[in-house]
């Protein structure tokens, strides 16, 4: 595979989860790079990269004082690189319902709805990717459809055939399958959680916003790319299914047969 051109440096990338649904998402244009660029910056701090990816992992809302715990400093100086986050645009504080400090209802964070990307020089693969699916969906046939849905469980088979080429697990039981797939989720931006022994649960889709606007298709295209990724990796002990739920992706894997 043909490598990048090393003058197209890309920043990192990090997109919005939320209790709803995925409400709009917000991508900044060229008029909004300062912005973009100071949001990054933001998280080149290791400890405040650390405590938006315990922020955007969490439940809820998240206090100063677990901020605090989670990377071992103390409250105010977690106060302050919270602080920070939220000036660069990525987090959204609150204030936490029965929970008080010398009078003050503690304060409260979670991530802010928001896409922050960064490239230079720019790029517009969103819009690219607007274009074609636009297109399958103005072809208003089954053919097209189909034919991304057998390119998306092609492209699945190889990435996860990689994967088991670089791991060389041997038989794959589904606790070792299923963590696999969960490094694998987690470098693609899908931020997997295990509620339970068995069962993946993807925090994000990072294929929105195309998602909201074409649920179906985009995430038949989601769960295409699982299924072949499961079936790269040669094992038949998980399984990708499509199970929708409110903030989180479409797809969930989970073991089919009894953890080993």
């Amino acid at each position: 595979m043909r490598q990048p051109d090393q003058r197209h440096v890309v920043a990192r990338t990090f997109s919005a989860k939320t209790d709803g649904r995925y409400p709009e998402t917000v991508e900044p244009d060229e008029s909004d790079g300062a912005a973009a660029i100071a949001a990054v910056a933001a998280l080149a701090d290791d400890l405040r990269g650390r405590m938006y990816a315990y922020i955007r992992g969490a439940d809820g809302p998240v206090t100063r004082d677990q901020a605090a715990a989670e990377v071992g400093i103390s409250r105010k100086l977690a106060a302050f690189h919270l602080d920070k986050l939220v000036a660069a645009g990525l987090l959204r504080p609150g204030a936490a319902t029965g929970l008080r400090r010398v009078g003050r209802a503690a304060k409260t964070y979670r991530p802010a709805d928001v896409v922050v990307q960064v490239s230079i020089p720019p790029r517009r693969h969103a819009f690219l990717a607007e274009i074609l699916l636009d297109s399958i969906l103005a072809a208003n046939g089954a053919g097209a459809r189909q034919a991304v849905l057998d390119t998306a469980a092609d492209r699945g088979r190889m990435l996860g055939a990689d994967e088991r080429r670089a791991a060389r697990p041997g038989r794959l039981g589904s606790d070792r399958a299923l963590a696999l797939a969960r490094s694998f989720l987690r470098r693609w931006g899908f931020e997997p959680a295990q509620p339970a022994p068995g069962r993946l649960l993807l925090r994000n889709c990072p294929f929105q916003p195309l998602a909201a606007r074409a649920p179906d298709l985009v995430c038949g295209i989601n769960h295409a790319l699982l299924t072949g990724f499961i079936d790269g990796l040669g094992t038949t002990s998980a399984v990708a299914e499509l199970r929708p739920q409110p903030g989180a992706c479409c797809v969930e894997l989970r073991a089919t047969s009894p953890a080993r």
